[in-house]
């Protein structure tokens, strides 16, 4: 504390100028090295998978490297202004614990934020569910990850130490298509069958299979639809889905099973 209180009571002219001196080649040398990781982050040749966990490195390596120079930076600012920062940085690990302590969440993000990478939990530009939010991931950085919500376009920051709460979207959806009881199973599939090949024309679509019974339900038998998307287009994708059922339903005059309530009166 002896060593702050000198500084400020010391400080001079010609200090105030190496300062800023520092400080503009500290930030020189951070844009050159950053501009260099974005070069190299642009001009990626590597399949999509690979390419987005190396653009997650690049990401969370600029991020590291912008807490690297501010300490840096801060320490030499302190050593050529006449601190000794080695008596200082002694002096901080008697507080350490204190410190460490009330930064628990602090350094729970940051180990995090290392674990999404040594773990590959998930990388920049994958799909992702947070709670209710389903979004495109953007930045994976040191404390916290961003992500853009499909439905709304909201940027959503969630904090690394909640990792465990996001679930990787894949690029499967399911749907099922509703039949009465009274239609058989063989006309059944060939209205399925019908189906795929109408979802097949939608150019969001990559692939759809039909998967057969997947449930017996209280007013109907559920046959499953599995479709092959681009996570990105998972909503749209399903949406025209449902909207093809629909139409070929309406087509071959079957009516969507709903739930009925039926009321006997006693005389």
């Amino acid at each position: 504390m002896e060593e702050i209180k000198k500084f400020f009571e010391n400080i001079s002219y010609m200090q105030i100028i190496k300062s800023i001196i520092i400080v503009i080649i500290s930030i020189m040398i951070y844009k050159i090295i950053t501009h260099l990781i974005s070069k190299g982050e642009k001009n990626s040749k590597l399949n999509l998978s690979e390419n987005r966990k190396r653009n997650t490195y690049f990401k969370l390596t600029k991020s590291l490297l912008r807490y690297i120079f501010l300490i840096v930076t801060i320490l030499i600012l302190l050593q050529v202004n006449g601190v000794n920062v080695g008596s200082l940085l002694a002096g901080v690990g008697i507080l350490s614990a204190i410190i460490g302590l009330a930064l628990q969440d602090f350094l729970k993000d940051i180990i995090r934020g290392t674990s999404i990478l040594s773990d590959d939990y998930f990388s920049v530009g994958d799909v992702v569910k947070y709670k209710d939010i389903e979004g495109r991931v953007l930045v994976i950085g040191l404390k916290s990850t961003k992500i853009k919500d499909l439905k709304t376009g909201n940027i959503e920051t969630i904090a690394n130490r909640n990792i465990e709460e996001i679930q990787l979207i894949s690029n499967l959806v399911y749907v099922n298509i509703p039949m009465p009881y009274e239609l058989p199973v063989e006309e059944a599939e060939k209205v399925c069958n019908e189906i795929v090949t109408n979802i097949k024309k939608d150019d969001k679509t990559e692939e759809c299979r039909y998967l057969g019974v997947n449930d017996l339900g209280s007013s109907s038998v559920n046959y499953l639809l599995e479709i092959t998307c681009n996570p990105l287009n998972r909503l749209i994708v399903r949406r025209n889905a449902l909207k093809s059922i629909l139409t070929i339903l309406e087509k071959n005059n079957i009516n969507v099973p709903y739930q009925q309530i039926d009321i006997h009166n006693k005389k």
